[in-house]
């Protein structure tokens, strides 16, 4: 393996770390009025602070210059594309979760828009009623019953939470883009995408400044209950929030 790979490798890792002590520097204890899902929330709105401080200094400016000046047509390909690479790893955790015909169905979304849709380009699947089932690591370790954790939100990357965080590097090593050479041609592909997911959000951005009293309590909320939604899709569950897990409960017996 290369001296490249091999840091490439590392550096995942030694920001999980630093993440790790940074936690133990806070205080991870929960306080009496805190919310048991959010036992960081002190350094998580201070991160929440510094994450919106960044978004309106670059890219909020840079998504909005993208959605005014970039065609529609355009815009609609660059989201098709990376689309499309997130339905290759989408199919590879479909498949660790035994959801087969998820994992079918994502698999053949990235065959036929690879292929017939230039690269992506086009979304041709969606067009021939192939569903989309968009999957990470966190939901397959969430399927396989690793517990949530609590809440954390990561500098620049935004919401998450312990189990969510530790299954990232998995998450980068299953991202084609991040297996594009050379490093500048990767780069751009980030920044392309990242500044394509901002300019999606930018309606649903002017929605929450505008509709929620405490915009951080909001966002954690939501983004708790949606990815117990993901994970446990189907599955007919209504675990209290409150308890900081999202492991499947427990199988009633039938009533007599």
């Amino acid at each position: 393996m290369s001296h490249h790979h091999r840091a490439a490798g590392r550096r995942p890792a030694a920001f999980l770390a630093a993440f790790a002590l940074l936690c133990v520097l806070e205080g991870c204890a929960s306080g009496p009025n805190r919310n048991p899902t959010d036992p960081l929330e002190p350094w998580n709105r201070g991160v929440s602070q510094f994450n919106e401080n960044v978004d309106a200094v670059i890219l909020k400016p840079t998504a909005t210059f993208y959605r005014e000046k970039v065609p529609a047509p355009v815009r609609t390909g660059v989201s098709n594309f990376f689309g499309n690479l997130g339905d290759a790893w989408s199919a590879v955790n479909s498949l660790l979760q035994l959801k087969i015909a998820n994992a079918a169905e994502n698999m053949m979304r990235f065959s036929v828009n690879t292929f017939l849709g230039f690269g992506g380009l086009l979304d041709i699947a969606s067009e021939a009623n192939i569903d989309r089932h968009k999957e990470d690591f966190g939901q397959t370790l969430g399927r396989w019953g690793v517990p949530a954790g609590p809440y954390l939100v990561l500098p620049l990357l935004g919401p998450s939470t312990v189990r969510d965080t530790l299954a990232l590097p998995v998450d980068w090593r299953g991202d084609l883009v991040t297996h594009v050479e050379p490093d500048s041609a990767r780069n751009g592909l980030i920044g392309l995408r990242v500044v394509d997911v901002r300019s999606n959000l930018l309606r649903a951005g002017d929605v929450l400044e505008g509709a929620a009293l405490d915009k951080y309590s909001f966002t954690r909320d939501a983004y708790l209950q949606r990815r117990r939604a993901e994970i446990f899709e189907g599955s007919g569950r209504t675990d209290d929030p409150n308890e900081g897990s999202d492991a499947e409960p427990e199988a009633k017996p039938p009533a007599r």
